[in-house]
């Protein structure tokens, strides 16, 4: 596997070795050993999957103490284009945000610590993405942040179909609703 970090060095896009042949092919999607090799002494505790449309926009969302969640995710059929923004208030990159296109085809997986607000906008119809969590889903402690807040500057994919959101996922507040008093001038 190839580790590489990305304008927000926390988030590290994986690029797993594709064994292929007349047959398909083979990757190892986690190892645990390699991902501690790379500084990242992640214990998972649960598998998450979903089943999206073209246009379905899901998040941002994120987990707060004591429940943050560190995630890793990747497309096992179709395309999303999935962003993070960072909302760890120390972190020179606070406020930042970081996408990328995770598909079935290029089998990129994303490594995202706590202390992210995560969300992804799916590219094509029947998409199925993968990810597993540090902490358990805790709804007491579910966040989250408006996915088009101008502020994040988000460079959303245009598409030839509407978006579709939830409507919690279209009432969230803004970055400066949430983190105003943290943001530095």
């Amino acid at each position: 596997m190839k580790f590489t970090p990305l304008e927000i060095p926390a988030v590290i896009l994986i690029e797993p070795d594709v064994l292929k042949d007349d047959r398909g092919f083979f990757i190892e999607c986690f190892r645990k050993d390699l991902f501690v090799l790379q500084g990242i002494p992640i214990e998972f505790v649960q598998d998450n999957h979903s089943l999206s449309s073209k246009g379905v926009v899901r998040g941002l969302h994120y987990q707060i103490e004591p429940k943050a969640q560190a995630k890793f995710m990747r497309v096992i059929r179709g395309s999303v284009f999935d962003v993070c923004v960072d909302i760890r208030p120390d972190s020179k990159t606070f406020g930042k945000s970081v996408g990328i296109e995770l598909n079935a085809d290029n089998k990129k997986m994303l490594y995202i610590p706590e202390g992210f607000a995560h969300g992804f906008c799916v590219l094509e119809d029947q998409t199925e993405f993968l990810y597993k969590v540090s902490d358990f889903y805790a709804p007491e402690y579910e966040r989250g942040i408006l996915w088009n807040d101008p502020a994040l500057g988000i460079q959303w994919p245009k598409l030839d179909v509407p978006y579709q959101l939830s409507k919690k996922d279209q009432n969230y507040p803004t970055f400066k609703d949430v983190f105003g008093k943290l943001i530095r001038k």
